[in-house]
């Protein structure tokens, strides 16, 4: 197996050889030949730009297509669902709304495709909804030209309501996303109990509801109208309850297990909870017993599953057959690279995704739409690359060595251990 010489973020070096999974009850990572059954799982995906774009911060996004579209045929032939046009897709920090709608249409147009022509038997007997959910929200608002006050709450709710034609309209189930406009002009719980009550009323089907925490976002700090989250769950659970048929679910991204247990147990009957948490989903989707209110587990909603989505998949095959001992194994065995790769500032955990997504060979260079590729230091990514290799996580580990080695060599380093891969010679010239 290969060997590379890896930056640390000490300033030092470290040799790597390439090992793999050597876990014993973890096992390979397999397609399903069945629809999975015990748990409903999307995977929030990112979008590929075109490498001979300007993706630099500003830009309009301009997505390769072709490869933003293999890359969902990827995560469906493992039996997963797509969220998308989400925070992963980099909503509000790169793709643009005119992007944004693009993408869903071609998103849900190709879902669609996939059900009619039964591609996968992971899908089998599935619908357009199960296979893609859309993202909703306001950001073709600039939350600095919105004031408080009814005008601004005003300008949120016809926000939301474009945003919802286009999702419904392409035939996906709705995400509604937490709007940054409303954060600034709402005065309170009732202000976000109003706008969102509306919106549900409107909606055609159940949608999901998206709480993203503000170390997702900070410009969602205080959402539901406190800063103390007690208190604004409670104003989450007031529309919940009192829209219980419109709402499918709920993905909650707090990064605090012991808070979704609580309210995994308020939640109506045949109300989800999908996690959102990339720190802890092993144990909350793993599910446990909570005294009175029986066996509680989470589905899931996350943007880890687009980065581990072999594993996520073979876990939930297991729990399937009844296997949850090697269900959390494996999940318990992509832990440390969830978290690795969600480490604050949690906001660039894309970088992370899409640089898995080229180590695997999904996308022909390492770049993001926004200049987003630059968000993480290269011993972050060096990390990345062992994390990924101990879970089993780089299908073609030749590839992924050259594609590190490639990343390294243009970084400055020597991957075969040298003092640099470049700089200047005794004589001033370059070597």
């Amino acid at each position: 197996m290969p060997t590379l010489t890896l930056p640390t973020p000490e300033g030092g070096t470290v040799e790597h050889t390439m090992t793999g999974q050597t876990d014993p009850r973890v096992g390979a990572f397999t397609r399903p030949s069945e629809p999975l059954r015990s748990r409903v799982v999307y995977a929030a995906a990112h979008v590929v730009p075109r490498m001979d774009a300007e993706n630099v911060p500003g830009a309009p996004a301009a997505p390769d297509w072709e490869a933003t579209l293999a890359y969902r045929h990827e995560l469906w032939s493992y039996g997963l669902g797509v969220a998308d046009a989400m925070d992963t897709a980099q909503r509000g920090m790169g793709l643009d709304w005119a992007a944004t709608k693009e993408l869903i249409r071609r998103s849900a147009a190709e879902a669609a495709r996939v059900v009619e022509s039964g591609a996968y038997p992971a899908l089998a007997g599935r619908s357009v909804r199960d296979l893609i959910a859309c993202g909703a929200g306001t950001d073709q608002l600039d939350p600095a030209d919105v004031e408080p006050g009814a005008a601004g709450l005003d300008a949120v709710r016809s926000a939301y309501r474009e945003q919802l034609e286009v999702v419904q309209g392409s035939g996906a189930k709705t995400i509604l996303m937490a709007s940054r406009a409303l954060a600034k002009v709402a005065s309170g719980p009732q202000d976000y109990l109003a706008v969102y009550g509306e919106l549900l009323a409107e909606a055609e089907q159940p949608v999901i509801l998206h709480w993203l925490g503000p170390m997702f976002d900070p410009a969602l700090a205080g959402y539901w109208g406190s800063d103390d989250v007690a208190a604004a769950t409670e104003t989450f659970l007031e529309l919940i309850e009192s829209n219980p048929a419109k709402v499918d679910g709920v993905k909650v991204s707090l990064l605090d297990a012991e808070h979704e247990k609580r309210l995994r147990a308020r939640l109506p009957e045949g109300v989800r909870l999908y996690t959102g948490d990339d720190f802890n989903y092993p144990e909350l989707i793993d599910g446990e017993e909570q005294g009175a209110d029986g066996w509680q587990q989470s589905d899931a909603l996350l943007g880890i599953f687009a980065a581990i989505y072999p594993a996520a998949s073979t876990a939930i095959q297991a729990y399937d057959a009844g296997d949850a001992a090697r269900g959390r194994a494996i999940l318990d065995s992509t832990r440390e690279l969830g978290r690795h790769i969600f480490a604050h500032p949690t906001i660039y955990y894309k970088t992370g995704v899409a640089f898995l997504s080229w180590l695997n060979g999904h996308q022909s260079g390492f770049q993001l739409v926004g200049g987003l590729h630059a968000g993480r230091s290269l011993p972050h990514l060096a990390r990345i690359f062992v994390l990924a290799d101990a879970a089993g996580l780089l299908t073609d580990p030749q590839l992924a060595a050259e594609r590190m080695r490639a990343a390294l060599i243009v970084g400055g380093v020597d991957p075969d251990g040298g003092s640099s891969a470049g700089g200047t010679g005794a004589e001033g010239g370059a070597r």
